[in-house]
């Protein structure tokens, strides 16, 4: 039996990058998908991955769009048993310049709408008894950064404590929550496959010296929404080629 059999998913961002990865190995792995993204491209998703996958469009930033969403998959599917709250966007304002437009969008899309994903994913689950929340951090919202990401950061550290909220307020009533915190990977957002080999000095710090896969960070979605990570809640996990493990030199 694959690790996620039976299994109902909702995936936001999953026309591109790790969302669409992730999509990817939860069909892979038995479980059937709702795959939603503003963009569009959900619909290239769904066709590419067949009846396991139902596209929907989302704008994860309003919450009636969020309610909706979650309503197209209990019709779909019956029920929710996991939550990946992928979709997110990045600046590259420095603080003192950024317009309060970029910092609402940017806090907008990656804590508000982690925020609802969560509470509407935990509400749709509790009526089935339970099930698992993936929200994506960052490494960036571990730690500072050079680059003019203060928005970004500040959204992402919210989400690490959304998380580690959400996991002490429901994990008696049957939910799980956890977040990813990817490093560099390789996504169409970042520069695509083998952008770290154009770009040494985005891995430079990193033990592995090389740029994640879409498909790595999807593999340990899959694991964390699966039964064999009954007992993993509450934990923020760098996956980062080891960039966040060792000082500045």
């Amino acid at each position: 039996m694959t690790e996620l059999e039976g299994k109902v998913a909702v995936i936001t961002g999953a026309g591109s990058g790790m969302a669409r990865a992730s999509t990817e190995v939860f069909v892979r792995e038995g479980a059937r998908v709702l795959a939603a993204d503003i963009s569009g491209r959900e619909e290239e998703t769904a066709a590419a991955l067949g009846d396991a996958v139902v596209p929907c469009h989302v704008d994860v930033s309003d919450e009636s769009s969020v309610e909706a969403m979650f309503a197209a998959a209990v019709e779909a599917f019956g029920r929710v048993d996991a939550v990946l709250n992928v979709a997110g966007i990045a600046t590259a304002s420095p603080l003192a310049e950024m317009t309060l437009e970029e910092y609402e969008k940017v806090m907008g899309i990656d804590l508000r709408g982690v925020w609802l994903g969560t509470k509407h994913g935990i509400n749709t689950m509790l009526a089935t008894g339970g099930g698992v929340v993936v929200n994506w951090s960052s490494t960036g919202g571990m730690n500072g950064s050079k680059m003019p990401t203060s928005a970004y950061s500040a959204a992402k550290a919210g989400v690490i404590a959304l998380t580690k909220a959400a996991a002490l307020e429901y994990g008696t009533q049957g939910i799980r929550a956890n977040a990813i915190c990817p490093g560099f990977i390789e996504t169409e957002m970042s520069g695509g496959k083998g952008a770290a080999e154009r770009f040494p000095a985005l891995v430079k710090g990193s033990a592995l010296r090389r740029g994640g896969q879409p498909e790595e960070v999807a593999e340990l979605a899959s694991f964390l929404a699966s039964d064999r990570a009954a007992f993993i809640t509450g934990a923020i996990i760098p996956i980062d080629g080891g960039s966040t493990c060792s000082l500045p030199s």
